[in-house]
């Protein structure tokens, strides 16, 4: 198969093309050659510019298109339209946050999704504007996957993805627990214990994603595990086991932690309070994908290959993940109010 694949150096993109070359594919990577060039010599490898230079995908045919980067609607529209008549398929990478109306579990691929304010495309469009902080991250996505559509009808895979973890991924949420509970001592865990949390390993969606590729396959899908409810407890205790840390988890409440000014999801992250009303945001429904062949590796595999690629990172800085000193000040704090 002849695959383009526009991004597929960095996280997802970066796995998705090391599991089509080892299938046998016949890989082009279309980037701007900026994030790991050195990877994947035995790629083709096209340079552009997706906004606005798309010159080196003129005139070539593909079988098939993975889209690892789109984020602008404007930007998506004109990839598409370029190659729909060189290219018989066309997946694109959304996201779960695509979603409105969060309040309860169980979300699946027809409910509610959300909108921009009226004139707001427009507006960014003419400014050729990515807000900022991602303020409008799921409206645009699904923008994004309306222009797939429009350009590649019934030619389409929608892929709604969760939390993407395991090595490379440098959003650093699902690194931070994998990090800090091997570190052992007392860890602060945030909130209730059965809390569900979902994520999915970068190689399994990967895999998955090559596979549908492979079988023609199309519609929409949510992607993100693991197969049967995870609670947050019993993903800490799986660090615990994975590292074989000798880490204390010292569980406090959730309102005492936003009294004192502990940020959810950013330093807390997988925690969202239950003040936010999003009990559907970490417990989406992934059925349609599991009867499409979506499978998990043991979540101590995915652990143990993140705690190992993390061992070797040479950045200090953090995207994610309580400050250890803020932490101890908080368990301080915490123990002192419960004498």
């Amino acid at each position: 198969m002849k695959l383009l694949i526009l991004g597929g150096t960095r996280f997802l993109g970066r796995f998705l093309t090391e599991t089509a070359l080892k299938k046998g594919h016949d890989v082009t990577l279309f980037n701007r050659g900026k994030e790991n060039p050195e990877l994947f010599p035995e790629a083709e490898k096209l340079i552009g510019d997706r906004n606005g230079d798309l010159k080196a995908l003129e005139g070539r045919t593909w079988d098939a298109v993975i889209d690892t980067c789109g984020f602008a609607p404007w930007t998506v529209r004109e990839s598409a339209k370029l190659l729909a008549g060189a290219a018989g398929h066309y997946t694109f990478i959304s996201s779960g946050s695509v979603y409105k109306g969060l309040e309860n579990p169980g979300i699946d691929e027809n409910h509610t999704v959300s909108q921009l304010p009226p004139g707001k495309l427009e507006e960014l469009e003419k400014e050729a504007a990515v807000p900022a902080s991602y303020e409008y991250y799921g409206e645009l996505k699904f923008l994004c996957e309306k222009e797939v559509e429009h350009a590649f009808p019934e030619r389409n895979l929608i892929v709604r993805a969760g939390l993407i973890v395991g090595p490379y991924d440098y959003s650093d949420r699902f690194n931070y627990w994998v990090s800090r509970i091997a570190k052992g001592g007392e860890v602060l865990a945030p909130g209730r214990k059965d809390k569900e949390v979902q994520f999915i390993d970068v190689r399994d969606l990967a895999e998955w994603i090559i596979n549908m590729v492979e079988d023609d396959s199309t519609g929409t899908f949510n992607a993100t595990g693991p197969e049967s409810p995870l609670t947050m407890a019993q993903f800490l205790e799986e660090c615990k086991a994975a590292s074989g840390s000798d880490a204390e988890l010292v569980w406090v409440d959730e309102e005492f932690l936003l009294s004192n000014a502990v940020q959810y999801w950013s330093e807390m992250p997988l925690w969202i309070p239950d003040r936010e009303n999003m009990a559907g945001f970490l417990t989406v429904d992934i059925r349609k994908a599991l009867r499409a062949g979506l499978a998990f590796r043991p979540l101590h595999e995915t652990i143990r290959d993140t705690l190992e690629w993390e061992s070797a990172r040479l950045e200090t800085e953090r995207k994610a993940g309580l400050d250890q000193e803020k932490e101890k000040a908080v368990l301080e704090k915490w123990k002192q109010q419960a004498l």
